[in-house]
């Protein structure tokens, strides 16, 4: 029995994505319910499930094609046991070899079950993925498991099989082939053209400008140091940086009203409320999740919901609906290394606090230079409504709470 498999619902106003990648091929055996292809939409990707248990039969539509809502995308015959994909007629038509070429490591390789993203990094590093343990849903691989293993050395790819002497002597050649320059076109994804269009329309609409301070890390460095076993016993989650800065920002929101406020038209829009936006990494690129009412919440629901945030990023299982909104934007570089950035704030928000790394600087404490781990912290804002002494106001009221996080439990 032939089931077709359709495009589903892909929430409110969406009615088309982009055909990410097949994680299936004809003949492979699937289970109900085990994804079988991947959309991407404007804001995440969506795995397709198979709707029974049976084999993968004919896919209807390429990788990077654009399917509707509701369209034919493959069909699953039910109940069959897994078989080679059958021949196709072309290949028929030409005799057959006497004797199969041997498979190759590439061969070996299933490159559809990549996506177009870990496809290319494979290929731009000359990697064997075989050889890359996937940190992904059923152990697909990331993009982030691919630049690990690129930092790492463990994934080189084999070296070729040596070729043959040649039993006569080669013509002689005039002269030698110049090296080849290879180059990839690889079409964006439907997330990365709606990021694009995004961050180009805030750069258009918005006066963005950027204020900057450093902030003396030791405090909260000392306080996660002492309590972070204690926390995660309790919590079940471990405690990072992010709940305290999140906690930070909501109080520097309440002071500084115009960093959570929004235009529309010719009105300010003020939120009494703070929905923290929170850039995670997931395997097509950076997604941004919300954290809502982060004004109520515990550092350790924070730190919860972060965490829950960035496995699903990474199993490309978020919503739609956990990135709608957002008041304030988090956006965390320091943990690819960053030292210093002027963030493009996220329309149509008003603001967006950039995090980088930390180092230990020289700094002068009481007379006396000395040894801190210092952060640099960016705000980039829309002067259109916030002013230089408001954002720069805002930003000295996160430095103090995080050198000092007995405000945070004070209220200071």
């Amino acid at each position: 029995m032939t089931t077709e498999v359709k495009v589903p619902t892909l929430g409110e106003s969406i009615t088309e994505a982009t055909l990410g990648s097949w994680l299936k091929k004809p003949g492979d055996a699937v289970k109900a319910d085990e994804p079988i292809a991947s959309l991407e939409t404007d804001k995440v990707a969506i795995e397709v499930p198979s709707p029974v248990a049976g084999v993968m039969g004919q896919q209807v539509v390429k990788e990077g094609d654009t399917v509707q809502v509701g369209a034919l995308i493959a069909t699953v015959e039910a109940g069959g046991a897994a078989a080679a994909p059958v021949a196709s007629q072309a290949a028929t038509a030409a005799p057959a070899a006497s004797v199969a070429a041997p498979a190759t490591d590439e061969d070996s390789s299933d490159p559809m079950t990549l996506s177009p993203a870990v496809r290319r990094l494979v290929l731009e590093h000359g990697l064997d993925p075989s050889k890359i343990k996937g940190s992904g849903k059923d152990g697909r691989l990331t993009k982030e498991d691919v630049l690990a293993a690129v930092a790492a050395g463990t994934a080189v790819a084999a070296a070729p099989a040596p070729v043959a002497a040649p039993t006569s002597a080669p013509a002689p050649v005039a002269a030698s082939a110049a090296p080849a320059r290879a180059e990839e076109r690889v079409k964006m994804t439907r997330l990365r053209q709606t990021v694009a269009k995004r961050l180009k329309e805030a750069q258009n609409t918005a006066a963005i400008l950027t204020t900057f301070n450093d902030v003396d890390m030791t405090e909260v460095m000392a306080a996660r140091a002492k309590y972070k076993d204690l926390f995660e016993k309790k919590h079940g989650v471990r405690l990072g940086f992010m709940g305290f800065f999140t906690k930070a920002v909501c109080m520097a929101l309440r002071d500084i009203p115009a960093a959570n406020a929004s235009i529309e038209g010719d009105e300010i829009v003020y939120h009494n409320y703070a929905d923290i936006s929170v850039a995670v990494s997931a395997p097509n690129g950076l997604v941004v999740p919300v954290i809502r009412d982060a004004q109520d919440m515990s550092v350790a629901q924070i730190e919860k919901t972060i965490g829950n945030f960035g496995k699903r990023a990474k199993e490309g299982t978020l919503t739609l609906e956990d990135m709608k909104g957002g008041t304030f934007t988090i956006s965390n570089g320091g943990v690819f290394g960053s030292l210093m950035s002027t963030p493009i704030i996220n329309p149509p928000q008003s603001a967006v606090l950039g995090l980088h790394r930390i180092e230990d600087r020289p700094v002068v404490r009481d007379g006396q230079i000395v040894i801190r781990p210092m952060m640099y912290l960016a705000l980039s804002y829309d002067h259109r409504m916030i002013d230089g002494r408001e954002a720069v106001t805002f930003l000295v009221a996160v430095k103090n709470a995080i050198e000092d996080p007995t405000r945070l439990l004070i209220d200071l």
